[in-house]
């Protein structure tokens, strides 16, 4: 029994009104913004959706210093797989600049080496740049074929061979690869069996973007695992991605909106069952 006029009163009104934090939640819905997505749930999950993407990107970012000592050759310094790697860039070519995507998929690499090993796998990777990433791959374990255009491979040759020797299982191969260009004379499907396909930021340059799609489908047997982070800037990423799933099945690993990248794994589509 209630002692006092004040707490019979108290039980009345929380018999007849909502419960407190709907109150509280209808109330806020019209006063302060800040108070209502605190108590919403779905508002607390995107939060912490935020919260994980931009702790995890702040992170990856972190893998890249900066020398204290100035070089002759100008270079770019990274941290993985217990290693400090030095990239040589160009600024006056896309393919010679170490971008965030490449940051990306090093990282997921790294961290995820049980489930995706590298170790005696047979990886390639296509669009390889500065060589970041097929680094990484190599000094997992993996024998790994780097490629890209002619124009590149000079620099793509001196930054894996100086990040490598003596420190791999496996010597890196680095060859050229213009994308739908001489794939059955240069990468034979008969002999050219790949445990993955690596690529990072490769959907860049739109007017081949047939020929990447082609190239993909080439390298690729019905057991090659894709691993290819992606940075969207323009609509015409998100069509690639629409066709790319026409030929494979897609799945997202990872997302990272502050950084507008994302990370997938495919693999060819069952063509007995398509």
């Amino acid at each position: 029994m209630p002692n006092t006029y004040f707490e019979l009163l108290f039980d009345i009104l929380m018999y007849y009104l909502p419960s407190s934090q709907e109150m509280i939640k209808k109330i806020s819905k019209y006063s302060h913004p800040v108070i209502y997505h605190l108590m919403d749930p779905e508002s607390q999950e995107e939060t912490r959706d935020d919260h994980d993407d931009k702790q995890v990107a702040t992170e990856i970012m972190a893998r890249c210093f900066t020398p204290t000592l100035i070089t002759h050759i100008p270079w770019e310094g990274f941290h993985f797989v217990g290693h400090e790697i030095r990239i040589a860039e160009a600024t006056d070519c896309y393919g010679a600049v170490v971008w965030p995507s490449a940051l990306v998929l090093c990282y997921f690499l790294e961290t995820n080496a049980k489930q995706y090993n590298m170790v005696d796998k047979n990886v390639i990777e296509i669009g390889a740049g500065t060589g970041l990433v097929s680094i990484v791959a190599t000094l997992l374990g993996a024998y790994v074929t780097a490629t890209d255009l002619p124009e590149l491979l000079g620099n793509l040759q001196y930054n894996i061979s100086r990040n490598t020797k003596m420190k791999c299982k496996h010597l890196p191969r680095v060859t050229e690869l213009s994308w739908g260009v001489a794939l059955e004379k240069n990468f034979p499907r008969s002999s050219s069996h790949f445990d993955y396909v690596l690529a990072a930021d490769v959907v860049y340059a739109h007017p081949f973007l047939e020929e990447l799609l082609v190239t993909f489908d080439h390298l690729c047997k019905e057991t090659t695992v894709i691993l290819w982070a992606m940075k969207f800037r323009l609509e015409k990423e998100n069509k690639f991605v629409d066709r790319f799933k026409e030929l494979f099945d897609l799945e997202e690993l990872s997302s990272f909106p502050s950084l507008d990248i994302k990370l997938y794994k495919a693999m060819k589509k069952n063509r007995r069952s398509a």
